[in-house]
């Protein structure tokens, strides 16, 4: 009975030493990740195709995301505000919709999106995993310099502050 039990709490620890460890050491990009973007066409909300290269040149805060996903709706509206006070200064972000169009559309009209909305669907999954999403996380971030280099992939809800940061030094 006393074996039974330290081999429990051998197990237990284990397991708790390897979601710390997933935790303190994340997976590195793997040399199948992309460092360049792509080329990619998908529609917007009326249909319209757009390819990315239309936003050549400008720095891109490429954003995969649901309505069903908290994090993600809890993001847009630090997006809305920045894009609106950087659009002038070269910063162009996009949304990546990976679900139907009439919930996108829904809450787009609702919040007033004031940048670019693509429905991804199948496509969009695809392209997220092209792009080191791996996980199938949502929200699923990318930023891109104005050469198309990706600077900076983040799973998860990503902050004003962080997003700042990591863009201030391209604004120059």
């Amino acid at each position: 009975m006393k074996q039974a039990g330290l081999i429990i709490i051998a197990a237990i620890l284990a397991l708790a030493l390897g979601i710390s460890a997933r935790h303190f050491f994340p997976p590195t990009e793997t040399s199948s990740t992309l460092s360049t973007l792509p080329e990619f066409n998908l529609p917007d909300l009326s249909g319209r195709q757009h390819n990315i290269s239309e936003w050549k040149g400008r720095i891109l805060v490429l954003n995969f995301w649901a309505t069903w996903c908290p994090p993600c709706l809890k993001e847009i509206p630090d997006f809305i505000a920045l894009q609106q006070q950087y659009a002038d200064k070269g910063v162009q972000f996009i949304g990546i919709a990976l679900e139907d169009k009439e919930s996108v559309d829904t809450y787009a009209a609702a919040t007033k999106i004031n940048y670019p909305i693509l429905l991804g669907g199948d496509n969009g999954i695809t392209l997220a995993h092209q792009l080191g999403n791996n996980m199938d996380a949502v929200p699923y971030t990318l930023i891109i310099d104005r050469q198309g280099q990706i600077i900076y992939r983040h799973r998860g809800e990503l902050s004003k502050k962080q997003l700042l940061e990591i863009i201030a030094p391209f604004l120059k």
